[in-house]
C-alpha cells in the first residue's frame, strides 16, 4: 500500500529522548509524536531541542498528554486539580508546535466505583475544559480508546461515541488505538461504528489478550482488513514502537499490503 501520514511515537526511557527523532525521515516517517511521559516531556530547557528538529525536518508534530499517575475522572479535588493543572502546561507549551493532542479518558478509582455516574460525568467535564483550554490553542483533542483493563472508560465502541457525544465539543474527536481494540476483540466493530469520528490513529499489534505494542504483523490484528475499511479516513497513523527498528519493521510491512 501507499503509506503516507505515518507518524512514529515511543515512551521508551532513553538518555536522549529526541536526537533520534533526525532520523526518522530518513527511514520513511512524516511525522514524530511526542509523549510526555518521563525524559520527553516538554520543559523550558529542552524546547527548543523541539523546535530545531521541527525547523530543520518536514516532520508534523503531535502530542500524547501524560497518561501515568493521571486520571481526568478522579473525585480528590486536589489532585484531580493538578491532573488538570499539568494536561494544560503541556498543551500550552506546545501551542505552536502541534496541532493534535491525544488524550486517554479516566477510569475508577476506590471511591469512584462506587459512585460511577459521579465519576463519569467528572471524566465528562474535564475532557470540556480541557477542549476549551485546546482551543484557544488550535488544538484538537483526540480521545483515545482503551484496552482490555478494569474500570477504565473508553474501552467499547458505543461508551467513546456517547462520551464524544456529551462533551459535545467542535474540537473533540477521537484517536483510535487499534491494538487497545484488539484487546477487546472490538477491531472491526470500532471501524463500523466510530469512522467518522476517527481523527487520528494508533497502530501496534498483539495476540488478542494484553497490550503488547508489537510491531506490524507479529500478532493477531488483520491488518489488510482494516487498512482496506479506513476509506474516506485521511489523519495519521501513529506506530507506537519500542524502538526505530520496530518502526522501520512496521513501515515495511505496511509497504508489503
Amino acid at each position: 500500500m501507499n503509506v503516507r501520514n505515518l507518524s512514529f511515537s515511543s515512551r521508551a526511557s532513553v538518555e536522549d529522548p529526541f536526537n533520534w527523532a533526525y532520523s526518522l525521515e530518513d527511514i520513511g516517517y512524516t511525522g514524530w509524536e511526542i509523549v510526555q511521559e518521563g525524559s520527553q516531556c516538554l520543559n523550558d530547557e529542552n524546547i527548543h531541542q523541539v523546535r530545531d528538529i521541527l525547523e530543520t525536518t518536514n516532520l508534523t508534530l503531535t502530542m500524547h498528554l501524560p497518561f501515568s499517575d493521571m486520571n481526568i475522572a478522579g473525585l480528590n479535588t486536589g489532585i484531580h486539580n493538578e491532573v488538570m493543572r499539568q494536561m494544560q502546561y503541556y498543551l500550552e507549551m506546545a501551542s505552536d508546535l502541534a496541532e493534535l493532542a491525544v488524550l486517554h479518558p479516566g477510569y475508577l478509582s476506590a471511591y469512584g466505583g462506587q459512585v460511577p455516574d459521579k465519576a463519569w460525568q467528572v471524566n465528562i467535564e474535564s475532557i470540556q475544559q480541557l477542549c476549551d483550554f485546546a482551543e484557544d490553542r488550535g488544538i484538537l483533542i483526540a480521545v483515545e480508546n482503551m484496552p482490555e483493563l478494569p474500570k477504565i472508560f473508553g474501552k467499547i465502541p458505543d461508551e467513546m461515541l456517547d462520551m464524544l457525544k456529551e462533551v459535545d465539543r467542535k474540537n473533540v474527536g477521537m484517536t483510535l488505538d487499534v491494538g487497545h481494540a484488539n484487546t477487546m476483540g472490538l477491531v472491526d466493530e470500532f471501524v463500523e461504528k466510530c469512522l467518522s469520528r476517527i481523527k487520528h490513529m494508533h497502530i501496534h499489534d498483539n495476540h488478542g489478550v494484553y497490550d503488547e505494542h508489537l510491531p506490524l504483523g507479529h500478532g493477531t490484528v488483520d491488518w489488510k482488513k482494516l487498512m482496506g475499511s479506513l476509506s474516506g479516513y485521511n489523519g495519521r497513523l501513529v506506530t507506537e514502537m519500542g524502538s526505530l527498528d520496530e518502526g522501520r519493521q512496521c513501515l515495511e510491512y505496511l509497504k508489503k499490503l
